[in-house]
């Protein structure tokens, strides 16, 4: 009876462990490219630190973190643009005119909490005329949202009559370096979580199925009964959204409001979603990739400064870096 229950034991266990090799082989297989990302990461620091030690400091990478937190934020709403097929260029002046209204509010004497929600709401009205626009207009999103980076890159100047405004509120800054978790800065907390529940949705939730079919094609999904308008609007409201939450935490750490703050933002962003392994014509991509893009292009560009390279040359470095990432992308899909 023993040696039975024995062997029933031993088949248990010879029945788990194929399953267990499996779920790992499945993760690495649907995130390789992401971990390819994190180790070009590493590859990186390492050998930046060749030239400057302090590369690999806690204080270097602190700062690392704290700077690519509002571009992680951002590149997250556009990631779910592109993951659509469409593209969002008003990402950056959105930015930077939630930043001026923000700074308005607090200067008129707003309390901080009630500053955000009326700058949050900046990003969503943004959003939802783009989203409008090519849903239920028809526009092209490329037309559409150039329009409105023009227009809100104009309104950021026209607010204030271009002049900056430095931030007094006291105690504004908790909104990044504060702690709502004991040891874990907001601004870090704040990425952990979208991109946590960004990407528990768009792989176990339905409507992460749809944002992804609605990507490869638009109209089979619609054949197919998914809300194709419903969901292209909200993720173009999304998209403005994090841009404006973004805005804020950024100018929570810089506190000041700059009319040109977001300028380079959207190539950035738009760079981080390719890098991260996005499809500008929609279908695939994940929120871990797009966080993961976003921590190279700020880890290149703290390692330009860090190795002394003049900061004109950042450009053409991330742009080299793209060029990489599609080429390899190409490559893999031609070899599927």
């Amino acid at each position: 009876m023993t040696d039975t229950i024995a062997g029933a034991h031993r088949d248990a266990d010879s029945y788990h462990a194929p399953r267990r090799a499996s779920l790992g082989v499945r993760l690495l297989r649907s995130y390789r490219t992401e971990i390819a990302i994190a180790v070009a990461i590493i590859l990186i620091e390492l050998v930046v630190s060749l030239w400057s030690p302090q590369a690999l400091s806690y204080g270097n990478i602190a700062n690392i973190a704290q700077a690519s937190a509002p571009l992680i934020l951002m590149s997250l709403g556009v990631f779910l643009v592109i993951a659509t097929s469409g593209i969002d260029l008003s990402v950056g002046s959105t930015f930077s005119l939630t930043g001026m209204i923000a700074g308005l509010a607090l200067s008129g004497g707003m309390a901080w909490p009630l500053a955000c929600f009326v700058a949050l709401g900046v990003g969503l009205v943004v959003g939802a005329i783009n989203g409008g626009l090519v849903t239920f207009v028809g526009l092209a999103p490329f037309v559409v949202t150039l329009i409105t980076f023009a227009v809100g890159g104009s309104l950021a100047f026209v607010v204030t009559d271009g002049h900056s405004i430095a931030i007094l509120d006291p105690d504004f800054w908790r909104l990044n370096g504060g702690e709502l978790v004991p040891g874990l800065a907001n601004y870090v907390l704040f990425c952990i979580v979208a991109v946590a529940a960004l990407e528990f949705a768009l792989r176990k939730l339905v409507l992460g199925r749809w944002i992804y079919a609605i990507g490869s094609n638009d109209k089979a999904a619609r054949l197919l009964g998914i809300p194709v308008w419903a969901v292209r609007f909200g993720v173009y409201a999304a998209s403005g959204l994090f841009a404006s939450f973004a805005s804020l935490i950024s100018l929570s750490y810089i506190s000041n409001s700059e009319a040109t703050s977001g300028a380079n933002m959207m190539l950035q962003a738009i760079a981080a979603c390719v890098i991260g392994g996005a499809s500008l014509f929609g279908g695939t991509g994940s929120a871990i990739g797009a966080m993961l893009g976003a921590v190279m292009i700020t880890v290149i560009q703290n390692g330009v400064n860090l190795i002394g390279i003049n900061s004109f040359w950042q450009g053409s470095v991330t742009g080299l870096v793209i060029l990489i990432a599609v080429l390899i992308d190409r490559l893999t899909k031609m070899r599927a």
